[in-house]
This record gives structure tokens, C-alpha cells and sequence, in this order.
């Protein structure tokens, strides 16, 4: 895939697509391209996290229980697994399987730093987004409680 397609398919991504291009294309230099089997395991749940993976094509398992149960949730094409593990070091919450022959972008936490390190604007837009998005969770978190306290009550 050439790089201006890597850099496309990032963008797309509602945080990196935040980032200014030039920030994008250190990221899509650096991403590492696999090609997986059906049943190659990206990781297990559990396991450090150190970035995240976009699914390129095919499809992805992904499952928090480890019993044999059908997964939880299949992503596809344009799905970035790990968000969060680009900004901090956080263990695997899931087990990812490839469903079939699938193409990944592996991204790295430690690039992801670098080319934030270097492009004050991107890092001050992803920054931005992420404490948008915990302010979103502290209200719903609000209001889950609020509706806890207003059961209690009865």
C-alpha cells in the first residue's frame, strides 16, 4: 500500500485525523503492515499494551472471555483496535483473533510520542478530543448515578 493511502486510511480515524499530515505521515512511515491468517492471535487479553492496530481488510475477533464462546465483537476494515494503548500503556482488554485472512497497520505508542513530541498543534488537538471525550463519560457516569440514588430512594 503506498503511503498516501496509509495516511488516508488514518485520517479517517476520529483522533488522527486530528493530527496535522505531516504528523500523519511520520505514523504512517513508521507502521509496521501484517498480513494475518484465520486464527492468528494479534494478542491476548491481559497482555501490555503497545499501540494500537487498524484493520486494513478482512476481519477481527475480539473477545474479553476466554471460554469458547462466540466473540463479543467482530470489527472490519477501518476498525482501530487500542486506541487508548497510542497514549498510555494499559493491559489488553481483549483477546484479538483474525476471523480470516486479514491485513493490520500495527501503530507504536513509542512513535506515536515522538510525532506528538514534534507537532505541538496535533498533540494540543489529540489532548483536546480526549478530555472532550472524559467529560462525556464523567456526565454519563453522573447520570448513572443519579438514576442509582433515585432507585435507592424507592
Amino acid at each position: 500500500m503506498a503511503l498516501d493511502d496509509d495516511i488516508a486510511l488514518l485520517a479517517r480515524q476520529p483522533l488522527l485525523g486530528l493530527m496535522e499530515r505531516d504528523a500523519l505521515r511520520l505514523v504512517a512511515f513508521a507502521a509496521e503492515s501484517r498480513i494475518l491468517r484465520a486464527g492468528d492471535v494479534l494478542f491476548r487479553v491481559g497482555e501490555p499494551s503497545d499501540g494500537a492496530v487498524l484493520v486494513i481488510s478482512g476481519a477481527v475477533a475480539l473477545d474479553s472471555r476466554e471460554d469458547g464462546q462466540p466473540a463479543q465483537e467482530i470489527v472490519g476494515p477501518g476498525a482501530l483496535i487500542g486506541e487508548m494503548a497510542l497514549f498510555t500503556a494499559v493491559a489488553r482488554p481483549v483477546t484479538a483473533i483474525a476471523r480470516e485472512p486479514t491485513q493490520v497497520m500495527r501503530l507504536s505508542r513509542s512513535v506515536m510520542r515522538r510525532v506528538l513530541a514534534e507537532s505541538p498543534a496535533s498533540a494540543e488537538a489529540v489532548a483536546a478530543a480526549i478530555s472532550d471525550r472524559l467529560r462525556g463519560f464523567v456526565e454519563q457516569l453522573s447520570a448513572v448515578q443519579e438514576a442509582l440514588i433515585a432507585i435507592d430512594r424507592r
